[in-house]
């Protein structure tokens, strides 16, 4: 897909802020979780999704130990490497070293990110040091410009 504006990824992206968490959810105003964000964005600025996730336990990271949310985000995604991450690239989050990623989010600038987690809603964040030490993936939208 050609002509897709990061500046629309990161307008759509914040337009679900304030969506409450709701595992394994991806619906606007209702209910989202990290993943879900992704797959609503993907929605509102490409069209329907390439595929349908598995159902997946809260603790599917810990369990499985691969990387299995790199791997899908590989099928559908464009690799970015990390020192050129721009506005309305996705990012994953590996919480520990030795744990596959397993937290998402969409850059909104050099220095934010919008995700959504437990306990909490979608929400706009600092990409402050820790967050920025713990990216272990960069991802484009098919088609991404700027």
């Amino acid at each position: 897909m050609a002509g897709l504006e990061r500046q629309r990824i990161v307008a759509v992206a914040r337009s679900w802020i304030g969506t409450p968490y709701r595992h394994q959810a991806s619906l606007k105003g209702v209910g989202a979780d990290c993943l879900g964000l992704i797959r609503g964005v993907w929605r509102e600025v490409i069209g329907p999704e390439p595929e349908a996730p598995p159902a997946y336990a809260r603790d599917w990271a810990e369990a499985g130990g691969q990387e299995a949310f790199a791997e899908a985000a590989a099928r559908h995604l464009e690799p970015v490497d990390a020192t050129a991450m721009r506005a309305g690239d996705v990012i994953l989050i590996r919480w520990r070293p030795h744990l596959p990623a397993k937290h998402a989010g969409i850059l909104t600038g050099p220095d934010a990110f919008l995700h959504a987690y437990e306990g909490a809603a979608v929400v706009e964040s600092p990409l402050g040091p820790w967050w920025r030490r713990h990216v272990a993936h960069v991802f484009a939208f098919p088609g991404a410009t700027d």
